[in-house]
């Protein structure tokens, strides 16, 4: 007997986002993600996709295999911010559609992101940071 057909929701394709945004930001790949959780790399590309949704205890897993906390697949969706006024909800917006002017969304950010993570110790980061800040006239 067939199931009901899975229609994922905004927050599965925002969850889904989130996976593959941080798992990028890591320079993982798909495999590596879903050896670690042992798993096939096809349901991590399907969570990527929303194509399954992601069990409560699998996404657990997944935020520990990227030293990640599981608030981190949830922000940015309607109803996590602090200063939210929780008694004006309007219909929920589509969190998962990245624009094309979003840094996040551009691999020269995350290649940044790598890089500055990749750096050994401290006192590089803090120079890099006054850098960017002395750059943009910030300092």
């Amino acid at each position: 007997m067939a199931g009901k057909p899975f229609n994922p929701t905004y927050i599965d394709e925002h969850i889904g986002r989130r996976i593959q945004l941080r798992r990028n930001m890591l320079g993982m790949s798909q495999k590596d993600l879903a050896n670690t959780c042992g798993i096939t790399f096809q349901q991590i590309q399907k969570y990527e996709v929303a194509g399954n949704r992601v069990a409560a205890s699998r996404l657990f897993e997944i935020g520990q295999a990227m030293d990640t906390p599981v608030s981190f697949f949830f922000t940015g969706l309607p109803g996590n911010l602090p200063d939210e006024n929780k008694t004006t909800r309007s219909a929920p917006r589509c969190v998962a559609a990245q624009s094309a002017d979003d840094p996040l969304g551009k691999n020269e950010s995350l290649e940044l992101i790598k890089l500055y993570w990749r750096l050994s110790d401290d006192k590089k980061r803090e120079n890099v940071m006054k850098l960017l800040r002395a750059l943009n006239n910030l300092d």
